[in-house]
């Protein structure tokens, strides 16, 4: 599948007899670069041994994404050299990186929807016969290939669309690792994956180690980077802080650089919620494809959470309750009334929100400003009237500028377009659209995929103090330390059925893994 060039013998000094240079597959030397109001990358230099596991750390804004869209000719640095395997190198674009060995796997997925899964890891390259035509035989048989060596069950001809997140981030390795690759650039590759799924991903990353590719690797889940990394770079501000043997690199300096400050706790201490008082009731909800007479409250200034492996029905119970997807069976009461609830706007107007675990396709409109973002799901409280319906733009910005400032917002205006916001602050920016609605239900899927230690340790205190506020939360996440340190109780789900209820001191990772398999 790959090919790998020897690494070539370090230089050794003649007298000495030490060693004199690094073996450096890449090399990114004072790289600079700006967009309109804002410094993206300061003076960067990074250098990348062959072979190795190299981790790029900092919090969503350090200038991570800026730099890896500059080595993969997305973005052309306004100074600053490129060197791969000690040659200055100029990356045209995309296609010229590939052509060069470098692969990306990027965290927002760049499949093609329609396609099947063949015919987007082959995409642009496909395979073809001595006649002309596309060979589909060797194109499917190659995908199979690629996919049992990774481990990976999922079919050639599978449509992408129908694929779940977690297959859909297989299917963007797959792509990666069917090419000639020296050196690939994982940008939080493990976001969307189970625990078995991140076993492969390890494996596979250690596989390419031993066949001497070099891998850049991008996450935020601390764990992961003492797990696979030999060496750690960590970006703040668009400038490089510092660089360590990761053998070396203490949990609490990690986070300091990252963040600029100590974080004395990766989570607020919460009060927890005494109160039985009831505002939404769930009572045998059941879909066609996944949920099973599902049954459960939720109570007010509580954090419930839903917890189990990814295809388990957590996000099918938010969207339904939320009606975004159809449910053959089950009724809904807030307060202690029947409601009906068919669509998004009947969830809206009985005060339930939802925040997708897709934010770029389905909670912003990313073409549109931050301000528009914010202020769409309440119109009505911005218009100069009732009757006129005319929209009220210096109480949109007043609104908007609120927000930014409470909820802190990293941006240069809230007329800013949100497509070029950081991943964790296009999430803040969803979760001040429904607090400015004036939900009372938040339901919260996969909120800090993706995002920062620093800027999570910010969503968790705005989640604890919306419910100090009377609001009620229910939290789905894939990330254990969350539930466990968060949720007042948590809800186990197995193949769309509820197994267990756990509180207080149940709720561990022993018995929540215990109840999920």
């Amino acid at each position: 599948m790959m090919r790998c060039r020897p690494r070539p013998a370090a230089q050794i000094h003649l007298i000495t007899g030490e060693r004199i240079m690094e073996d450096y597959i890449l090399q990114m030397k004072h790289i600079t670069k700006s967009f309109p109001g804002v410094r993206a990358l300061n003076d960067v230099s990074l250098d990348v041994e062959r072979g190795s596991v190299h981790a790029l750390l900092g919090e969503n804004g350090a200038g991570k994404s800026t730099l890896i869209k500059i080595l993969n000719g997305l973005y052309k640095a306004d100074s600053g050299e490129i060197f791969l395997d000690g040659e200055k190198v100029l990356i045209k674009d995309t296609i010229d990186a590939l052509n060069k060995g470098i692969s990306f796997v990027f965290q927002e997925l760049n499949l093609i929807s329609s396609l099947s899964v063949a015919e987007n890891i082959f995409l642009g390259r496909q395979l073809k016969t001595k006649s002309g035509l596309v060979d589909w035989k060797s194109m499917n048989q190659k995908t199979k290939q690629i996919l049992d060596e990774l481990e990976f069950k999922i079919e050639p001809t599978a449509i992408v669309e129908r694929l779940s997140v977690a297959e859909k981030q297989m299917v963007e390795i797959a792509r990666a690792l069917s090419t000639n690759v020296k050196l690939i650039v994982m940008d939080e590759p493990s976001a969307t994956l189970t625990k078995k799924e991140l076993e492969v991903l390890f494996r596979t990353v250690r596989r390419l180690q031993k066949q001497n590719v070099t891998v850049l690797y991008i996450s935020h889940r601390l764990e992961e980077i003492y797990e696979l990394c030999d060496k750690a770079t960590i970006l703040r501000d668009g400038m490089v802080v510092s660089t360590y043997n990761v053998k070396d690199l203490v949990r609490e300096q990690m986070i300091k650089d990252m963040v600029g400050r100590s974080i004395d706790q990766e989570f607020p201490v919460r009060t927890i919620c005494t109160t039985n008082e009831e505002v939404l009731r769930v009572e045998n909800l059941s879909t066609k494809s996944k949920l099973k007479d599902i049954n459960f409250a939720l109570k007010k200034g509580e954090i419930l959470g839903l917890a189990g492996l990814v295809g388990s029905g957590r996000t099918e119970i938010a969207r339904a309750i939320f009606g975004a997807d159809r449910r053959e069976s089950g009724n809904f009461y807030i307060n202690g009334e029947k409601v009906r609830i068919t669509n998004p706007s009947d969830a809206m107007k009985n005060g339930i929100a939802l925040l997708p675990e897709d934010r770029k396709d389905q909670g912003l409109a990313l073409k549109f400003s931050i301000e528009w973002n914010v202020s769409v799901a309440n119109l009505e409280k911005i218009c100069k009237s009732r009757k006129l319906k005319v929209l009220n733009v210096s109480k949109e910005k007043e609104v908007a500028d609120y927000y930014v400032e409470a909820i802190n917002i990293k941006t240069s205006s809230v007329k800013k377009e949100t497509e070029f916001l950081s991943g964790g602050n296009q999430q803040k920016v969803v979760i001040g659209k429904w607090l400015f609605a004036g939900m009372d239900i938040l339901l919260l899927d996969e909120p800090t995929r993706g995002i920062d230690v620093g800027a999570k340790y910010e969503i968790y205190c705005l989640m604890d103090e919306i419910v100090r506020q009377g609001k009620s939360i229910i939290l789905i996440s894939s990330e254990m330390p969350e539930i466990v340190s968060l949720c007042d109780r948590v809800l186990v789900m197995n193949s769309g059925e509820i197994k267990a209820e756990l509180t207080g001191k149940e709720i561990d990772s022993e018995s929540i893994l215990e109840c999920a398999i």
